[in-house]
């Protein structure tokens, strides 16, 4: 089948294309699954943690509140109280819509049933007068809480932990994959560039050593390309205008012969006959001088 040249060209550009391609979509590819596992990483277990510290943070505001306004005998600022609740409150919430790790949706049901017995308990303090045993209980509920926060940090930073290694495996397991995949890409475009390099050399090698021949005078070198595209349309052409120097090249041989030989026909022959006619009266004579010298 004919291929044009720049069919050829076309073609080999698409194929350098696509190989750029591949690695573009599986250099993404691979970027966006690890992307996805980095941002879980921070948006649930990091997130998890963040929670249980805001958690923690609360109750030691509110129990450090409590006593020492039960050691200054004086009221406990409600305001700062109801506040600090609000956002522990506020951190439960988001924190019961990121489970992700096994056992911790029940470990969260237990810090929001413990913590809505502190809460209670807190906001009962601050209505009356606060005792000792009520500054002892709330110290009690806020210790099974903060161990509770600390089991639910804990659970989430060996996720972390576990997570952050796989997605070094991974990333790992990734660039092993690039590498190869570049690699043989790079192999494949190398030698698709060689050939299609050594395609276009030979041909215009071939193509320059005949114009140079013919620049030459040697008119009986011919160019043959086996495959139909331009340059064996050209070595067609080539050819035919070889075949047609050369065949006027020796009719104007013939005729420089010609005109030569009919050149000598009318002049120097001439001139070589009466040559020969003299030398034929001098031999004639010379033979009459020599027979009378011998008579005498």
């Amino acid at each position: 089948m004919k291929q044009s040249i720049r069919t050829r060209f076309t073609l080999g550009m698409i194929f350098l294309f696509l190989i750029i391609l591949v690695l573009a979509v599986f250099s993404g590819y691979y970027i966006n699954k690890l992307s996805n596992k980095t941002s879980a990483i921070l948006k649930e277990n990091y997130l998890s943690i963040v929670y249980a510290r805001e958690m923690s943070e609360g109750i030691a505001i509110i129990n450090q509140e409590i006593t020492s306004a039960f050691l200054m005998n004086s009221n406990a600022d409600s305001i700062k109280i109801l506040k600090e609740l609000n956002l522990i409150n506020e951190s439960l919430l988001s924190e019961k819509s990121n489970i992700t790790e096994p056992g911790e949706d029940k470990l969260v049901s237990g810090i929001e049933k413990g913590y809505g017995e502190y809460r209670d308990y807190a906001l009962k303090l601050i209505k009356s007068s606060v005792s000792v045993a009520g500054v002892l209980e709330l110290q009690h509920n806020s210790e099974n809480l903060f161990q509770q926060l600390l089991v639910l940090s804990q659970m989430n930073g060996k996720a972390l932990e576990v997570k952050t290694d796989d997605a070094k495996t991974s990333s790992k397991s990734a660039l092993t994959r690039m590498t190869v995949l570049a690699t043989l890409c790079f192999l494949i475009g190398m030698s698709f560039t060689f050939s299609f390099a050594s395609y276009f050399n030979q041909r215009f090698f071939r193509l320059y050593n005949g114009i140079k021949a013919m620049a030459s005078s040697n008119f009986n070198d011919r160019l043959f390309f086996e495959e139909k595209d331009e340059f064996h349309e050209i070595s067609l052409v080539f050819n035919e205008m070889a075949e047609r120097i050369k065949a006027n090249n020796d009719k104007m041989s013939l005729t420089l012969q010609e005109e030569v030989r009919k050149e000598i026909n009318t002049s120097d022959i001439q001139e070589l006959k009466k040559m020969i006619f003299q030398m034929k009266s001098l031999e004639e004579n010379a033979a009459a001088l020599i027979s009378r010298l011998e008579k005498k």
